[in-house]
């Protein structure tokens, strides 16, 4: 990417250079996601020009820095987007997502929409890959279905028998139904597409809202019995954050997954009558660190969450910038991936 929002050129460019502490990754599928829209539209204020960009990623270590000790080459892997230092206070504590000095795939350094990406910090952040699982299934699972995961298990905490609200499927709302249902909740989706909303039924959903019909939040209240227990805005608008607080009983807790950006990035909030009178909790939420994928892979490997149902587009390379361009449109259910990294 040289300008913003115009076509992406098929070029090439020099190899990355190995880190020190890192591994080189040779692409075997990278998933096109609402993050790289807002990063080809200029909305991201990490991305300098000029630029690769590209986070959801899985492929094989093609070379390995001295001092990386947990891989080789050959080895199957993926990577969080967020990449921590390893060192400091909230990677300690398993939170590389808030490290003051993280790196971010596909943002602040270049990123897998190419044949090979690298990996800082490898022994910390790079991930094994489980031989049966396919490497555009694990793609997927690269930024949308990780940021579900930790939205509703780390930040939310939800519980069996609770009703989840999901405002937007995309993506991560489909994400999150899978990992909802396989977590025993209960589960209202809302979008203004019907073939989303048919997808989220199709994972799992027991409910589903059609936000064009009216506004969502007292619908879902009186569907849910009082309202749900945690409710996520996937879409990152002052209409999902809004419906989504709306959406909530009291003592219910909002998780903000979409990420706001331009107009969005300020928006009114109802304190006193909804964080303040019905005593809601609001969580942000972005990424997952590399120690958060074993339980993960864990469900993966069990049969409980079939990922491969969220893959709805495989393309190669030179379509990714076309991908993109789609997106300024209504978003098309699903995920769509790079699988082929030779055209």
């Amino acid at each position: 990417m040289t300008r913003w929002r115009d076509p992406l050129a098929l070029t090439d460019v020099p190899d990355p250079a190995c880190p020190p502490d890192g591994v080189i990754v040779a692409l075997a599928a990278c998933g096109v996601c609402r993050s790289d829209h807002h990063a080809w539209t200029g909305a991201d204020p990490d991305v300098a020009l000029p630029h690769v960009m590209g986070h959801e990623l899985a492929g094989t270590v093609a070379a390995v820095g001295p001092s990386c000790t947990r891989f080789k080459v050959g080895d199957r892997v993926t990577a969080p987007f967020i990449l921590g230092c390893g060192t400091c206070e909230t990677c300690s504590a398993a939170q590389p997502t808030a490290c003051d000095t993280q790196e971010v795939i596909g943002f602040t350094q270049w990123g897998a929409f190419a044949e090979a990406v690298a990996v800082t910090r490898a022994d910390f952040n790079l991930v094994p890959l489980p031989e049966a699982l396919p490497f555009d299934v694990a793609a997927g699972m690269g930024c949308r279905v990780t940021t579900a995961w930790r939205a509703l298990t780390d930040r939310a905490g939800l519980r069996s028998g609770e009703w989840l609200a999901i405002h937007g499927c995309g993506g991560v709302g489909l994400s999150a139904v899978m990992i909802a249902k396989a977590l025993g909740a209960r589960i209202v989706a809302v979008d203004l597409s019907d073939d989303a909303l048919a997808m989220a039924a199709n994972l799992g959903a027991d409910i589903t809202v059609n936000a064009a019909e009216g506004p969502p939040g007292d619908r879902i209240r009186a569907l849910t019995g009082g309202g749900a227990h945690v409710s996520v805005d996937a879409l990152g608008i002052t209409a999902t954050f809004d419906a989504s607080l709306r959406s909530l009983r009291k003592l219910g807790r909002h998780v903000q997954i979409g990420m706001p950006v331009g107009s969005h990035e300020t928006v009114p909030l109802p304190l006193l009558e909804l964080v303040y009178a019905r005593q809601l909790t609001l969580h942000g939420t972005r990424g997952m660190g590399a120690s958060g994928f074993s339980d993960l892979l864990d469900l993966v490997a069990q049969g409980a969450l079939p990922l491969d149902r969220l893959i709805t587009g495989r393309i190669p390379l030179s379509g990714a910038g076309a991908a993109l361009a789609a997106m300024d449109g209504a978003q098309s259910p699903g995920i769509t991936l790079i699988t082929d990294f030779t055209s």
